[in-house]
């Protein structure tokens, strides 16, 4: 185990982070694209900024807190390819970090972790428009606030590595500083395994496959991730691996593993090779394809209201123990709403 005391400035960096985070930012430029129509400011940035709507965008239109070249405008401005827009972000402080009693489906636990198997919908930490309800709020309670501090982030205390908010599965939570930096060390290092299981739209034409793109902001949504050419200047290096589980004719399942760890990058990259994750309404997996099968349109409605959320779920974690030295192994189960899914889907005569 690591003895020596550990400062926040040692912390390996956050291989899941991406720099330009809008929660990062104080302000932000946006350099307007040569094909962009002429539409009003505030319609611009409500659809490029997160968890921004049209009356804050138009406030801080307002506040002279977003300038056009330099210089403050209206918001029925209208944008021009070429256009630099300057926006700078305040926001109240986030309120503290409060224990809750929510229940948690804890997979394994000693003195200095926790794995949690997280259920589709919980949110792991603290953020704007969703500051209680966490699992940061749940695990706070069941340690008796007994959580690392050294990521220097008081919303994320023992956060090691996170999961969207509707993907289900395994995650570790640290207990003291020293286990956080070791684990923080591992992911930083790509020393961990990380497998996934996802439903999707069709079949890859091929078994198993590599997938190498770099992933950045979407330049026209900055809520979503795109795909970029590998080792472009656009984004960053991203590379998943996955092999078809099981063939259902019209849908699959696929195990997949992670090399790298952007911000949705299952999700993006399954996308990019038009095999979207069921239900995943953010890339492109809530839209009704042309299946082919007798009342495949009812079939598929029904489908999304049993699983409302993307078909995605984190079943294997390994780890070196940063206290053992031995490598562990966690495994989860498919959740029943995939589960359900997957029976269907057996029925399908094609």
């Amino acid at each position: 185990m690591i003895s020596k005391s550990i400062n926040p400035s040692e912390m390996p960096p956050d291989p899941e982070r991406d720099d330009d985070e809008l929660s990062e930012f104080k302000t932000q430029t946006f350099s307007v694209d040569a094909n962009q129509s002429r539409i009003r400011i505030d319609r611009y940035l409500t659809d490029r900024v997160e968890n921004a709507t049209r009356n804050k965008v138009q406030q801080s239109i307002l506040d002279q807190r977003v300038l056009v070249n330099g210089n403050p405008i209206k918001s029925n401005y209208k944008v021009s390819p070429g256009d630099s827009i300057h926006v700078i972000y305040t926001s109240p402080p986030p309120p503290e970090l409060l224990p809750e009693p929510i229940p948690l489906s804890i997979v394994f636990e000693d003195d200095d972790l926790i794995i949690i198997d997280k259920p589709a919908g919980m949110v792991v930490h603290p953020a704007y428009a969703n500051w209680t309800g966490t699992l940061a709020n749940a695990v706070l309670y069941h340690t008796q606030s007994q959580l690392s501090k050294i990521n220097d982030e008081p919303m994320r205390p023992g956060i090691v590595h996170r999961l969207d908010k509707d993907t289900s599965g395994l995650i570790v939570v640290a207990k003291n500083d020293e286990t956080h930096y070791a684990l923080a060390k591992q992911f930083a290092d790509r020393k961990t395994l990380k497998k996934y299981l996802a439903l999707i739209w069709g079949v890859p034409k091929t078994a198993s496959d590599t997938i190498k793109t770099n992933i950045g902001r979407n330049k026209r949504d900055r809520k979503l991730m795109a795909c970029y050419p590998y080792d472009s200047m656009e984004g960053k290096p991203a590379i998943t691996e996955y092999k078809i589980v099981e063939d259902y004719g019209y849908f699959s399942l696929l195990d997949v593993r992670l090399h790298t760890g952007r911000t949705h990058q299952i999700r993006v990259h399954l996308q990019h090779i038009n095999h979207p994750i069921i239900s995943d309404e953010a890339y492109g997996g809530k839209k009704i394809r042309s299946c082919g099968f007798a009342q495949s349109d009812a079939f598929l409605k029904n489908l999304f209201q049993r699983i409302p959320r993307q078909a995605l779920h984190a079943y294997y974690l390994e780890f070196e123990h940063p206290k053992t030295k031995r490598m562990v192994t966690f495994t989860s189960p498919l959740p029943e709403d995939m589960k359900h899914a997957i029976a269907k889907m057996k029925l399908i005569t094609y």
